[in-house]
């Protein structure tokens, strides 16, 4: 496949599948509380940050502080497929850094980081999220590593 691809490719994913996923990544740019919506209370998020509470409620914080840091923030699906009740889904996130994250000040430096995740969706909300994202390249990409020769070993 050549070029550049606009509109997500979708293969095998219901309607209903496919808006509790949207909608999971539109909290993010647009608000926790569309959680209540998108997943249920005893949601999985695999695995959960340092220091986040299980469930539904406890990813609130966490994307409250993500959308501080990263106020313009855009997750741009590139390609969901699946099966009923099953959605893997390839995509990144575009943002500039603006706000703390991970103990890194804000550099006004825009990145774009890699995801992948896999979804399970009963009655129209997902139920888990098995995700990985590259925050390597992200610290790369913001210009917190490598860290300088002056600050290993001190």
């Amino acid at each position: 496949m050549t070029g550049k691809i606009n509109a997500p490719q979708i293969f095998g994913i219901s309607d209903t599948d496919r808006n509790a996923v949207e909608l999971l990544y539109r909290a993010f740019s647009d608000g926790a509380h569309l959680l209540d919506e998108a997943v249920t209370p005893d949601w999985q998020d695999i695995p959960l940050a340092p220091g986040q509470v299980p469930g539904r409620d406890g990813m609130k914080p966490l994307i409250e502080a993500f959308r501080a840091a990263f106020p313009d923030v855009q997750i741009i699906i590139h390609e969901m497929i699946g099966a009923p009740g099953r959605v893997a889904v390839r995509a990144e996130i575009l943002a500039t850094h603006h706000g703390e994250w991970f103990g890194v000040a804000p550099t006004g430096k825009t990145f774009r980081l890699p995801i992948h995740e896999f979804h399970y969706v009963e009655n129209g909300k997902v139920t888990h999220t098995w995700h990985l994202e590259d925050w390597l390249g992200w610290l790369f990409q913001v210009g917190a590593w490598p860290v300088a020769d002056k600050e290993v070993g001190q």
